[in-house]
């Protein structure tokens, strides 16, 4: 579920618990777990509303100083969409993605599988193989700025960071405050890639 920054807190405090969507369909679903800038959260409920049965209780709990304050944000119905409220709550569930991005210990099957992904990517690219060499570009410069990275590889920004990504979904890096670092799982990728590497130059 996507929330702007001024949410996050309230949600990784657990004070905002409810959300208001315009949607066609609703685009999560009860029981299952969503990523946040404010953490996990576990939906409980997701139900069709009207504009006229928001509480001033329920504006509070979607993060909203007053009633007026959420109407005026949600503005008109548009007319092609209806009026969804979210119930979540945070969740101390363990993130899979955080620990698979920790997990040092890489058999000859995990770098086999990590191994096909990036090849995956790499085929599929209209740029050309990029996964190897973006988690090296990141290994070499740690916390620096998304658009300083791009720029080294001629690439533009955005396209980047959804690269990036890719690779962060793979448990291989991470994300910082600013920039990115290669996560342990992803260190320990490229060590043993390169180690593996310097291996085949030694036997020719």
């Amino acid at each position: 579920m996507r929330f702007t920054k001024p949410f996050w807190a309230g949600i990784a405090d657990g004070t905002i618990t409810t959300a208001y969507r315009w949607w066609k369909r609703p685009t999560v679903v009860a029981g299952r777990i969503y990523r946040t800038g404010g953490g996990r959260v576990l939906v409980k409920s997701v139900k069709e509303t009207a504009l006229g049965d928001i509480s001033a209780r329920s504006s509070k709990q979607a993060g909203y100083s007053a009633l007026d304050e959420l109407r005026s944000y949600l503005g008109e119905q548009p007319a092609d969409r209806d009026l969804y409220i979210v119930r979540f709550e945070l969740t101390a569930e363990p993130d899979p993605r955080q620990e698979l991005a920790a997990a040092t210990n890489l058999t000859s099957d995990d770098m086999a599988e990590i191994n096909r992904r990036l090849d995956r990517y790499d085929n599929a690219s209209s740029h050309g193989a990029w996964t190897r060499p973006t988690l090296e570009l990141i290994a070499q410069h740690p916390g620096r700025r998304a658009p300083d990275l791009a720029d080294m590889v001629g690439r533009e920004t955005q396209p980047f960071k959804l690269d990036v990504r890719k690779l962060k979904n793979m448990g291989l890096t991470h994300s910082l405050r600013i920039g990115y670092e290669l996560s342990p799982r992803g260190k320990s990728y490229l060590d043993l890639t390169l180690q593996a590497d310097s291996r085949q130059v030694e036997s020719k």
